[in-house]
């Protein structure tokens, strides 16, 4: 699945598949201006590190168009696009998008806004076919640690929805498939916002991969039955040392997995290495907004006047990880080392 994602040439406008609004209804978002794109990133129309990525690197080509009619467009551009990178803080990927446009801005610094509208679109559209040949790329070295006949219990939903296309853990699940592999899926709920319930569950139906929904705090149950033989996860956001952001919940899940002897891995590009950030202490965690716990759609389910933790995720430490997948292959420990040599690794063969 890719079209979740798309650039209307005609109208020079982002359309996103409302993520919101899934499994009961298909509409779409459309996209014109910044802060069109930030709202979709901060409301979760789109959500998932790659994707975020993905939809940041458009968001700057409608930063573009946007500052071209202003007397100092250059200034406008940057403030428009400071105000995209920060949308959401945990996803490293989104940085590191904006980072890549500003990059193909530099090299050009006398270009016309209506040049770099070209010139950015063309990067975006781009990133945006790499990102599935990654996803495919990490898929198959993921595969590799899934035997047939395998139960993978997966936490939040780290599929083509949250990628440009394949997906990162399901794309894991998806490449063991191609191989003829018999795989089957526990999808964790993941409260509060359900994108396991409502996105893992709806994209493998729709996939025909059998797929069981679970209650997140169903987990140890599940692994003392031997109901689990692998967990893969998504990040949002990897430091140097191997310690791995992702939706919160995700590091109870590996503590479960270490305690029933369950291997408990990561897939992820690259991208969502944040090699400038030594451990997991160092990554910021999103706080979002009480009302995700405090209603189910329209119906509250938490008293008024009770204060609400919803921290959007958690870090894993890299001791629990047997192995990221990536692009360049199955990561090990010790995690800082494997991690530099797949960059190297990257930048030789780039």
């Amino acid at each position: 699945m890719e079209w979740h994602i798309r650039f209307d040439d005609d109208a020079f406008a982002l359309v996103l598949l409302d993520q919101r609004l899934l499994p009961t209804r298909e509409e779409s978002f459309v996209c014109a201006t910044v802060p069109d794109v930030i709202h979709a990133l901060q409301t979760m129309v789109v959500r998932g590190a790659p994707a975020i990525g993905v939809t940041a690197a458009y968001g700057c080509c409608l930063a573009a168009r946007q500052a071209a009619g202003q007397s100092d467009w250059r200034a406008a551009l940057r403030d428009l696009l400071d105000d995209l990178a920060r949308a959401r803080p945990t996803a490293v990927n989104l940085a590191w998008a904006v980072g890549r446009m500003r990059d193909a801005w530099e090299t050009d610094p006398d270009i016309d806004p209506d040049q770099l509208q070209a010139v950015w679109l063309d990067l975006a559209k781009a990133m945006h076919a790499q990102d599935i040949e990654i996803n495919k790329a990490l898929g198959m070295a993921g595969a590799a640690a899934i035997v047939d006949g395998d139960t993978v219990m997966t936490h939040c939903n780290a599929g083509a929805l949250a990628t440009a296309g394949y997906g990162t853990a399901l794309g894991v699940v998806r490449a063991a498939v191609e191989q003829g592999k018999r795989v089957s899926v526990i999808a964790n709920e993941t409260r509060p916002f359900l994108q396991g319930a409502r996105l893992t569950a709806w994209e493998l139906q729709a996939d025909g991969i059998p797929v069981t929904v679970a209650c997140d705090n169903a987990c140890a149950l599940l692994m003392s039955r031997g109901m689990v033989d692998k967990v893969v996860v998504g990040a949002d956001r990897i430091a140097a040392n191997g310690d791995a952001a992702n939706k919160i919940g995700t590091s109870g899940v590996a503590y479960l997995a270490r305690q029933f002897g369950v291997p408990f891995y990561v897939a992820a590009p690259l991208s969502t290495i944040d090699r400038g950030t030594p451990t997991g202490e160092g990554i910021p965690i999103e706080d979002r907004t009480p009302d995700e716990v405090v209603f189910v759609g329209e119906t509250r389910v938490v008293p008024e006047g009770v204060p609400v933790y919803n921290f959007a995720f958690d870090v894993t430490p890299h001791n629990l990880i047997a192995g990221i997948a990536t692009e360049q292959g199955m990561l090990t420990a010790p995690f800082t080392d494997s991690i530099a040599q797949a960059f190297d690794k990257a930048e030789d063969t780039a």
